[in-house]
């Protein structure tokens, strides 16, 4: 004989859900007149899993990956401006040191060539010299000279002069000597001679020209200086 309904409801434990929202009952003391829908969704709370709490960005957490790459990345930097500053220091060093190398190597090259220059001169201005005093004492006889005594004497003249040339394109200049006052540097005094014409000290007469590259001597010139009366 199967049960009787009444007494099986009449056994039934009420259970009563409070909706705080609704200000109400979720159901009545009879679970059969509860709301569907109300039903299934206290089964979909109750059924849902807990959320889980939001976790903090580990990154952002001081200390964390980011600020560790961060510290990483600042070491960085400083070593490498550092042996940036390290390289422009050396290379500024380093042409520094050419520089002085290439002053060096010019200032040498500049001295070997003014000895070479004195040198060779040296050994020319004798010769020079020597043309020189042969045209001086032929010009007062060139008059009663033979045409071709004075074709001879201009071909001597043109080698003086050629030597010359030679001399100046290396750089020999002469010494100025007549009239001007005597200087002890580039002058050498062998003869002195008084005059009321001409200062105390002053060249009268260049006896051998002098000579000098740049600033340096390479020959003075011997003259004849003005004395007091």
């Amino acid at each position: 004989m199967a049960p009787d309904n009444k007494d099986n409801q009449r056994n039934r434990i009420p259970i009563k859900f409070i909706d705080e929202d609704r200000g109400g009952d979720l159901s009545s003391e009879d679970p059969d007149n509860m709301d569907p829908d109300d039903d299934l969704d206290r089964e979909t709370l109750l059924d849902e899993p807990s959320r889980p709490s939001p976790t903090p960005d580990i990154e952002a957490i001081p200390g964390g990956p980011v600020t560790a790459e961060l510290v990483a990345t600042r070491s960085e930097l400083k070593r490498v401006e550092a042996e940036n500053a390290d390289l422009k220091d050396k290379v500024a060093r380093r042409q520094a040191d050419f520089e002085n190398y290439r002053k060096r190597v010019d200032r040498e090259r500049s001295e070997t060539y003014n000895r070479v220059v004195i040198d060779i001169a040296g050994k020319l201005l004798p010769v020079l010299d020597n043309l020189k005093r042969a045209l001086d004492a032929e010009a007062s006889v060139e008059a009663t000279e033979s045409d071709e005594f004075r074709h001879f004497l201009s071909g001597v003249d043109l080698i003086y002069k050629q030597l010359n040339g030679v001399l100046e394109a290396f750089g020999v200049q002469p010494i100025a000597a007549v009239g001007e006052k005597f200087n002890p540097h580039v002058h050498e005094a062998v003869d002195v001679q008084a005059s009321d014409e001409h200062e105390p000290d002053t060249v009268l007469q260049e006896i051998v020209a002098g000579y000098k590259l740049g600033d340096k001597l390479i020959r003075p010139a011997l003259v004849k200086v003005s004395t007091k009366n």
